[in-house]
């Protein structure tokens, strides 16, 4: 038996939750239950490990974070639905390339149901609609452990996406729910998209209960699943 923790945690600043994700990865043993993290971040760039080199401190006023995951530039903002998947690939026998469809797979199922056709890329990770990017992905794995997930544009400020070359392709069109016809709130895109993302690694809900995390981290209410 595996268990899914899934925990909402407002807007949270972008090094905070990197740091938290790295030392939840660290600390994490076999019999710890894996965890889903739905968030928002306000204004950051972030640029993965093989643009370091070259990345600026800011763009314009916004920060600009180094950060461990693959993939290059990209921006975060409110607006935008983010989801952190902390998981134990091989206690549940899947690959990193699983994972990534299942980030895929729900993020395509979330949007079709609001009656958006859209389509991953095998060329370029992440969700396309009409050639435009909705929802972008970046992880990282260490022993196995994963850590980072994914990013939906659902009424997010577009405009910090011009000023970069979004995951390195210049001219390459940025999209969110709101462009689609779909007036939701990140926090409503939330609930389909957890549901989906569940199904694809295989959880089912079975309670709901609350509990605290070390301050070191965060504190929220969680759902509790089984395998």
């Amino acid at each position: 038996m595996s268990e899914l923790i899934v925990r909402w945690l407002g807007i949270r600043d972008y090094a905070e939750a990197l740091a938290a994700m790295q030392a939840f990865t660290a600390a994490r043993t076999p019999a710890t239950a894996d965890e889903i993290w739905l968030l928002e971040h306000p204004p950051v760039y972030t640029v993965g490990v093989r643009g370091h080199a070259n990345a600026p401190d800011a763009i314009g006023d916004i920060p600009l974070v180094r950060t461990d995951r693959g993939g290059l530039i990209t921006y975060h903002g409110p607006g935008q639905l983010i989801a952190y998947t902390l998981i134990d690939l091989a206690r549940k026998r899947i690959s990193v390339r699983d994972l990534v469809s299942a980030l895929e797979s729900a993020a395509v199922d979330l949007l079709g149901q609001y009656g958006i056709q859209a389509y991953p890329r095998s060329d370029a990770p992440g969700v396309y609609v009409e050639g435009a990017k909705i929802a972008s992905l970046g992880i990282r794995v260490k022993k196995y452990l994963s850590y980072h997930g994914l990013s939906l544009n659902v009424d997010l400020d577009p405009t910090p996406f011009q000023a970069i070359d979004p995951c390195g392709f210049r001219g390459l069109e940025m999209t969110r729910l709101a462009d689609l016809g779909a007036q939701v709130k990140v926090h409503e895109a939330a609930v389909p998209l957890l549901a989906s993302l569940m199904a694809q690694l295989g959880f089912e809900q079975v309670d709901r209960t609350t509990h605290e995390l070390p301050k070191s981290l965060f504190q929220n209410s969680i759902y509790r699943t089984s395998l």
